[in-house]
């Protein structure tokens, strides 16, 4: 398994019960993919660079996971299509 750092900006328009709900999804996504989830930082809601999806905020939550690479995968297969996750990126740590 190798570190990742994953990244993803949410609605901002979301209630702090749907944010609640998928940080606690995002996270076992990967715990389901025996993965660990090694820390959560919700950065919080924020002004975006430039509209996406007609956002002009996003509420951002960066993880550090040690994952498999089916995990990573699914991920970015439910991000893509998920319509409360705006942008995500995935990046292997250097170690």
């Amino acid at each position: 398994m190798r570190k990742y750092e994953v990244m993803y900006i949410l609605r901002s328009d979301l209630d702090q019960d749907a944010i609640k709900a998928e940080v606690e999804a995002t996270k076992a996504i990967f715990t389901s993919n025996d993965s660990k989830v090694l820390d959560v930082k919700e950065w919080g809601l924020r002004e975006l660079a430039y509209e996406i999806q007609h956002n002009r905020k996003g509420y951002y939550v960066v993880m550090n996971v040690e994952a498999t690479k089916e995990a990573v995968n699914e991920f970015n297969r439910i991000a893509g299509y998920s319509e409360k996750i705006i942008r995500h990126i995935v990046v292997a740590d250097g170690e």
